[in-house]
């Protein structure tokens, strides 16, 4: 009598472990065809585009793929300085970083800083949601790891570059440049760059032609300052 359930526990167990390891392998997989494939869409943009659809039907996304030697070297410092100074040195995770950011958001009582990589911030926008749970957190790290494993800095940075949002329904960084300036992103200036990169928290906020906030003004004034430090693969 008490052997029966004991059957079921152990064989929900490990279909349960089955599952988790078929999850994981098809993210390894996903990982390994993006090292020299560029990805069309990510989970981020199908979450986002669905929001909008629910809102007007007609939206469509803004995205046009730019090859990392056509993206202003500019904007590839800006978003280093902005978002991972130090991103060539780490294995994916600034732990100095994090910790800062857990005793700033433990001194406001909310959550006011991220701490998060380009590396984590890249595996979150490819094939995660934007909910905030500790099976999600979990699973970010682990894609992480694949794909600081798998890719090189250069591929990282490049991915990044062309999927981050910019703007309602605006990703990456050719998108970016033609929405807010009516440039190319090869023709970005020093001080473009820096506003773009300094929108990136918070990209929707921005629309095209929107005068710049105080904050973006002053984000935007010390991007420029640390961009010349800044060092991209």
């Amino acid at each position: 009598m008490l052997r029966f359930p004991g059957r079921l526990i152990s064989g929900a167990l490990l279909l349960a472990l089955a599952a988790l390891v078929a999850v994981q392998f098809w993210f390894l997989v996903n990982v390994w065809y993006y090292v020299d494939h560029n990805p069309d869409v990510t989970v981020f943009m199908q979450q986002r585009l669905e929001q909008l659809h629910a809102k007007n039907p007609r939206v469509v996304l803004h995205h046009q793929w730019m090859p990392y030697n056509r993206v202003s070297i500019h904007l590839r410092r800006a978003i280093v300085a902005a978002e991972d100074a130090k991103f060539l040195d780490h294995d994916g995770f600034d732990w100095e970083g994090i910790q800062k950011a857990a005793e700033k958001n433990l001194k406001k009582g909310k959550i006011v800083a991220g701490g998060s990589t380009i590396s984590q911030q890249l595996a979150k926008n490819l094939f995660l949601t934007g909910e905030r749970t500790w099976w999600r957190k979990a699973e970010e790290t682990a894609i992480t790891v694949m794909i600081e494993v798998m890719m090189t800095k250069r591929r990282i940075l490049e991915i990044y570059l062309n999927v981050i949002e910019w703007g309602s329904g605006v990703f990456g960084a050719e998108a970016a440049a033609q929405y807010h300036f009516g440039v190319s992103a090869a023709e970005l200036t020093p001080a473009q760059a820096a506003e773009l990169a300094a929108m990136v928290p918070n990209p929707r906020r921005y629309g095209a032609g929107d005068p710049d906030t105080p904050y973006l003004q002053k984000r935007t004034v010390l991007i420029l300052s640390r961009m010349n430090d800044a060092e991209v693969p």
